[in-house]
């Protein structure tokens, strides 16, 4: 007789499916070895797969340091092409509609940005806890560099020093 399961919400007794045949195959034979190597918790090793199959994978440690400088990248430029989003809306606020062209453009550099944020997600996804360091610094470098409005005097057209807690330079020499 064979075993039939709870009557769940009117749709009639549905039997048992039968037991899989496979459960006999160990993890050397079975078909995808990502499932031994996808992690749950986050660790930290030079084993990893980010992003591509068998990238790192056991290629190394120098391979694992490209990877993450790979994330750091990404998520830098994530930051810049945020930047450029801006720069790029703030020049079609002039008043008048924008053009086909412009509004093409700031499309393509959104989808981009989102592409890139989105590569940064599935490599953090990865639970190596070099991959989130690399990702947070990445972010973190992106922004100094592309949205802090930090400066050199150089780049400003002056050598003085900044500003210290809204104190200008001037009044610091004054007893």
């Amino acid at each position: 007789m064979r075993d039939m399961s709870v009557d769940a919400g009117g749709m009639g007794a549905m039997p048992m499916p039968p037991p899989r045949a496979d459960h006999t195959v160990t993890k050397a034979a079975a078909p995808h070895k990502m499932m031994e190597m996808m992690h749950m918790t986050f660790f930290w090793s030079d084993r990893v797969v980010v992003l591509f199959p068998g990238w790192p994978g056991e290629r190394g440690a120098g391979m694992y340091l490209l990877c993450l400088l790979l994330v750091l990248a990404l998520a830098a430029l994530t930051e810049a092409l945020a930047l450029l989003s801006r720069r790029l809306a703030r020049r079609g606020e002039d008043g008048g509609p924008a053009t086909a062209a412009s509004a093409a453009l700031l499309t393509a550099v959104h989808a981009a940005r989102m592409g890139m944020a989105y590569l940064v997600m599935l490599a953090v996804m990865s639970f190596n806890v070099g991959v989130l360091l690399a990702a947070v610094a990445g972010h973190a470098v992106g922004f100094l560099f592309a949205r802090s409005r930090v400066r050199t005097g150089a780049a400003r057209g002056n050598i003085t020093p900044p500003e210290l807690c809204g104190v200008p330079p001037s009044h610091l020499s004054k007893p």
